[in-house]
């Protein structure tokens, strides 16, 4: 689901945000869908959690996710990708 370009210019924090937006936009993260725990996903693609964090960040800065203290991050339902 989440693959990186380890080669790529482009920061691993910005692929992973990119790619989240894109299986959104395919219909296969649906509104509410929660997403992989910083740690986990850390862990599964061998970065540091900072850099899946701070991608959640910015995802939920620009209202494409939104999180739940103690729950994790979920898609927003009123996502606007316009």
């Amino acid at each position: 689901m989440f693959k990186l370009d380890l080669q790529s210019r482009l920061p691993i924090y910005e692929q992973l945000k990119s790619r989240i937006v894109e299986l959104v936009m395919l219909g296969e993260l649906m509104p509410d869908d929660q997403l992989p725990s910083v740690r986990s996903l850390a862990r599964n693609l061998g970065v540091n959690p900072n850099t899946v964090q701070k991608a959640y960040q910015e995802l939920e800065r620009e209202r494409i996710v939104y999180s739940v203290a103690g729950r994790g991050s979920y898609i927003n339902p009123e996502i606007d990708l316009n």
